[in-house]
């Protein structure tokens, strides 16, 4: 990819909230990719989308996203302009895949043996460990670069998905240890991480992920990635 037609922002997005985010027992009956989002998610959204409004200035924008339900509808709220017509949707930035229809308790025991063994490396019975997400979100990015080769690239992308897919693209770009990836927490509902163009044509984040656990010590390369 020729240098100068990176992309001046990598946007990534967060879904509002949703129905699993308030009602875990949702999961027993309707699955994870059908989940809506909430009144307040969409709320939640639609704030996201004035403040990329005032971001992007009418910049040009391209968009992709989870194809699940959750995102559609958070892109429908941001109101940028772009339809989903005009959206790549792409299902390697799909949440990570816990099971299919989900016994919430089962869930939660799993979670905390997750929080012993780690949340990278822990695999859900019948679904995924973080390395898992990591590896699609690998390849996510080598079809991504493709698609700057030309003069035509525009000067924003903008991606929607789901707040452990944020951490793990940016683990996988910035090349963080696992230790300081599990040191980190998920983005919010509707919140939004930016990674901005620098002179020297690398990208840095506008601010770093919040920081769960204070005795981690970010190393140098990980400092360096952001401003």
């Amino acid at each position: 990819m020729a240098l100068e037609n990176r992309p001046s922002r990598i946007i990534l997005v967060r879904h509002g909230e949703s129905e699993g985010n308030v009602d875990d027992t949702v999961y027993e009956t309707v699955p994870d990719h059908a989940l809506s989002l909430t009144d307040r998610g969409i709320r939640q959204a639609a704030a996201t989308g004035q403040r990329l409004r005032d971001l992007l200035d009418g910049e040009s924008v391209m968009v992709y996203a989870s194809p699940y339900i959750r995102s559609k509808q958070t892109i429908e709220a941001l109101d940028l302009g772009v339809g989903l017509d005009d959206v790549r949707f792409e299902p390697r930035l799909r949440e990570q895949d816990w099971a299919n229809f989900q016994d919430p308790a089962d869930v939660a025991a799993q979670k905390a043996r997750r929080d012993e063994y780690g949340h990278f490396y822990y695999r859900f019975t019948q679904g995924e460990s973080g390395s898992d997400v990591y590896d699609r979100v690998s390849t996510f990015l080598e079809s991504m670069f493709r698609n700057f080769e030309t003069h035509s690239a525009p000067r924003n992308l903008l991606i929607v998905t789901h707040g452990l897919t944020m951490r793990l693209f940016c683990m996988r770009w910035f090349h963080w240890s696992v230790e300081y990836f599990e040191a980190l927490r998920n983005p919010a509902n509707g919140a939004v991480v930016v990674l901005e163009l620098q002179a020297d044509f690398r990208y840095r984040l506008a601010r770093p992920f919040n920081q769960w656990d204070r005795d981690y010590v970010p190393s140098a390369r990980e400092r360096s990635s952001w401003r």
